[in-house]
This record gives structure tokens, sequence and C-alpha cells, in this order.
């Protein structure tokens, strides 16, 4: 696959000069503020909004001005989220093929959830501080009994009306290309009954790919798809219902990306749609733990 990534010059040098130092101060300045905030937010109000700032001066300095498709799939459970109403809440399974990914669902997601990350990610100063202070979840994948741990805390996350957001590629794609769908995931879906709702990040691998530092100023687009019923699914269903997931996703991502599409294999039946939520409603294998940042 050709390099689409191949900032110029200049590019590299406001990248290093400009946008780079940029993004490290408003991480430590905004990281710093969510952890005082943190001595007195229990339910994550006020972190989220903090980290919702830092996603916009994020976004703002690697000059990636963001667009959102299909926000009418987030809109009914943005307005019973902020009504502060308990009820069902949805699962959001994205691709993950940057680290602009992260600053792009905090600034075009419209409303407080919580996501599913690798415990690696809680190490990191500032980030993984911001991550445990603020009720993310990790993923601990060293042994069976402690993914099913951190299965079943996800599970209760949405069960008690949170809105829980996964990369089930299980870590960022070297390529651009969206990467097999682990199952853990859709566990929590299928035992929550949670809907599944598909997102595509897009333009963010041409932007910053994996293991790059440079900045390539572009446009990028949030594709939301409608979501996905898992009430007709048992948790031997999960591999299943995540490549019904797969495949809605790839179809959002590369009908926009400039990502070649590498699928030939037949098309999956449709997967049955969920009702929209109610406006009186708050929404805003065990070894295979999925999202992961």
């Amino acid at each position: 696959m050709a390099d689409i990534h191949n900032p110029s010059a200049w590019q590299r040098i406001c990248s290093c000069l400009v946008r780079d130092p940029l993004i490290y101060l408003y991480t430590v300045v905004l990281g710093t503020a969510s952890l005082l905030c943190s001595l007195w937010d229990r339910d994550g109000r006020e972190q989220h909004r903090v980290a919702r700032l830092w996603a916009r001066l994020m976004l703002k300095a690697a000059g990636c001005p963001l667009t959102i498709v299909g926000a009418e799939n987030l809109a009914a459970e943005a307005t019973t989220a902020s009504a502060g109403n308990s009820g069902r809440a949805c699962i959001y399974a994205c691709n993950h093929i940057s680290a602009l990914d992260i600053p792009v669902l905090y600034h075009g997601v419209p409303f407080q959830f919580r996501i599913m990350a690798k415990r690696e990610l809680f190490r990191y100063p500032f980030l993984g501080w911001h991550l445990r202070r603020s009720g993310q979840i990790p993923i601990d994948r060293d042994t069976t009994r402690s993914a099913l741990r951190s299965l079943r805390q996800a599970s209760e996350t949405v069960r008690r009306g949170m809105p829980l957001l996964v990369f089930p590629e299980g870590g960022r794609s070297a390529n651009g290309q969206v990467q097999p769908f682990l199952g853990g995931a859709f566990f929590v879906a299928i035992r929550s009954g949670a809907p599944i709702v598909p997102m595509a990040i897009v333009g963010s691998f041409e932007a910053v790919p994996m293991n790059r530092f440079v900045i390539k100023p572009r446009p990028l687009t949030l594709a939301v798809g409608k979501p996905i019923s898992t009430a007709e699914f048992s948790p031997r269903d999960m591999d299943r219902l995540a490549a019904i997931a797969q495949k809605a996703v790839e179809d959002l991502y590369y009908a926009r990306a400039q990502v070649s599409d590498p699928r030939g294999e037949p098309a999956l039946p449709a997967a049955p749609s969920a009702p929209a939520p109610q406006q009186t409603q708050k929404t805003a294998s065990a070894g295979d733990p999925a999202a992961q940042s």
C-alpha cells in the first residue's frame, strides 16, 4: 500500500515546532485539571467536560476539523442522557486507526460515556490518571479470570445506563484497514441487552498513522450507523454479532476513506435494527477483550 501520509517539509516543521508541543501542553494542563476535578466529581461529569475541551483543543492544534455524519443516530441518547434519566444505554463500536481517535470521539459524541481500554494505558502519566479517576474500564488480558472480571464490570456499567465505547479490533490498525473484531465487547452487549451502534472514524490514519509523530492536517469524519439489536443473540453468538458489527463499521469506513477496501467475501445478512431509545430513558470470548486504545 502506498504511503498516503507523506507530509510535506513545511508540515513536518509545523508539527515539530507548533502542533506537537501544543498537544503535549494541552494534555498536561487539562490532565491536571481533570485530576483536580476528580476530588469532588463523583459521577465523572466534570471530568468528562474537561476531556471534551481537551479533545477540541487537540483537533484544533492538529488542524483537523471534524464532521459528523449520521448524528441523528446519537440524538435520542444525547437528549435522554442530558436529562439525567435512567434506562437502556448503547455500546458504540468504532474502528481504531490513529492516536487522534480518542479526541475525535470525545469531541464528536455529545454525552458522557465510558471507554474500555487496555490496562497498559492506565500506567501513563496524566492520561492514565484521568482514565482511572474518571471511571474508565481497564481490560486485563493476563488471565481469563481477570478478563472476565473486566467484562462483567463493563456489563454492569451499561446496565446502570452509562453508554460504553469500545474498539473491538483490540488495538490500532497499522495499515488503516479495519482489522478482525474480537468477541469481548459483543459478549458485554448480549449480556447487558444493549444495542450496538457502529461508528467509523475516517481520515485520522492519513493525518497521524500508527507510530508516526508528524501531523498532516486534514478534515476528519465520524460516521455513525443505525443501532444493531442484540435481542436475538445468545452469548454463544458473540462471534456472529461481531462479524455483523464489523461489516457495518467497514461499510461506513470504506465508503469514505482513502484506504483501499480489501473485502471480497459475500455480504453477511442484515442485522435486525434496534428501536430508537425512548425519550423518557437515559441513554446519552471472555478471553477476547475488545476495546483497547
